[in-house]
């Protein structure tokens, strides 16, 4: 298992959405099988989100690694893209998967995207030991988040936090609501509302088709219908969460008259007209009523944030030293399997001419095949101590050349035929 992870990051923490939507593949497997054609790249996978589009590739380089993902954002400006070294990629995939990334702090839906992007590569071909090491670690980090932190818990999302202020001031319970919007936060809305105990939910798009998806995505009883149906659908609504991303009110206060609801409004610019908090029988909550529901919230999640550095810390550590002694071994081993490929061969050459000068006893054999082992034995003692330690230094160019030197498909009776390289080979 050898390789250097190369990672390459557009998300919500530098691009905007539109930088992100710019980098982010129409097909998540096209582009992993894509950068896997590549010259030099072993091992691929693509992560790509609302909020973050992110391609990994596991070559024998950094320099390889680079080059393989320079152009996977192209339209995006230099200064929303985030690229990743070695060991800033295994920590990086460690803080996605524990929602350390996330816009929503320690979210629970981004560890479900990683294990699809795993699957998703594996079934593609894309997923090697490498890459796959690296993102389960990253999954049992992100798991270990969510159970041993409060990381994941209370309100802070738009959607979930307007259901919690909505919930204070109506029975949710058996109720009718009405979300107006399918996007990001109405999915939120209507999945939190569905969580919160309501019967049924209506959810109100200008496209139905999307309203459709986000019905058929809760687990009650939910229709869909145009905004135009929104006006009669708030009448029967005991509340209603706005969350478009229309440039004008969706409901002005004379449509609501004579409904008993309570809206919460957390579009920009706002859906719902707020002179309808006049009107008797309809309260109606903005963005700003929200903050006393997120702040403490938000919070408590920064504070257990720093716990989940910690172990981020101390998984990284450990990852980091799996990968470096399987590089170690791996030059070790094959360090060792040359050895004894020349070993054999001499030690054949030694016992023919030796039994060629009088009969060879068996323990005699013996003897001459104990002292070949001890010499290979001491000679690579050295070698292996020095790999080790480079390892531990990140020497990689000191593990390339061991790799190099003692490949185990190096043939050394290939090289007879050349004065001095056995020799050569042999003395370094």
């Amino acid at each position: 298992m050898t390789g250097v992870i190369t990672g390459v990051s557009v998300s919500h923490t530098l691009a905007t959405v539109e930088e992100v939507e710019s980098a982010a593949p129409a097909d998540a497997s096209a582009a992993a099988t894509r950068l896997a054609a590549r010259d030099g790249v072993a091992e691929s996978v693509v992560l790509a989100t609302c909020n973050r589009a992110e391609a990994y590739v596991v070559t024998d380089t950094a320099a390889d690694g680079a080059a393989a993902l320079s152009d996977f954002a192209p339209e995006v400006r230099e200064g929303a893209v985030t690229r990743l070294d070695h060991e800033g990629a295994i920590r990086h995939l460690m803080r996605v998967a524990s929602g350390l990334e996330s816009l929503v702090l320690g979210e629970d839906q981004i560890i479900g995207q990683v294990k699809d992007a795993i699957e998703r590569a594996r079934e593609d071909g894309t997923l090697g030991p490498v890459l796959e090491e690296a993102l389960l670690k990253a999954v049992h980090v992100g798991e270990r988040a969510r159970t041993e932190t409060a990381i994941n818990e209370g309100t802070v999302s738009m959607g979930s936090a307007a259901v919690e202020l909505a919930a204070r001031e109506a029975d949710l319970d058996e109720a009718t609501a009405l979300v107006l919007g399918a996007g990001e936060m109405g999915t939120l809305a209507a999945r939190a509302l569905a969580g919160a105990g309501v019967e049924r939910l209506i959810v109100a798009n200008r496209t139905v088709p999307n309203a459709e998806h986000v019905a058929q995505d809760v687990s009650v009883d939910a229709d869909a219908v145009g905004l135009e149906a929104a006006a009669d659908a708030a009448h029967e609504a005991t509340v209603v969460v706005a969350a478009t991303g229309s440039p004008d009110p969706v409901l002005d206060a004379a449509e609501l008259r004579g409904a008993d609801t309570v809206c919460v409004d957390i579009a920009r610019p706002r859906d719902i007209d707020p002179e309808a908090a006049d009107i008797d029988g309809v309260v109606v909550h903005d963005i700003d009523d929200l903050e006393a529901v997120t702040d403490a919230a938000h919070e408590r999640r920064r504070a257990e944030a720093r716990q989940v550095e910690a172990m981020i810390d101390a998984e990284h550590e450990r990852l980091l030293s799996s990968f470096k002694r399987a590089r170690a071994d791996e030059a070790i081993r094959g360090m060792y399997e040359g050895a004894e490929r020349m070993k054999g061969r001499e030690l054949d050459r030694a016992l023919t001419k030796l039994d060629a000068q009088g009969d060879l006893n068996e323990d005699q054999r013996e003897t001459v095949e104990a002292l070949a082992d001890s010499l290979v034995s001491h000679l690579l003692a050295p070698p292996t101590r020095s790999l080790r330690e480079a390892a531990g230094e990140d020497d990689w160019t000191t593990i390339r050349t061991a790799m190099e030197l003692f490949d185990p498909t190096f043939d050394a009776s290939d090289a007879e035929g050349a004065p001095g390289a056995v020799d050569e080979a042999a003395g370094e």
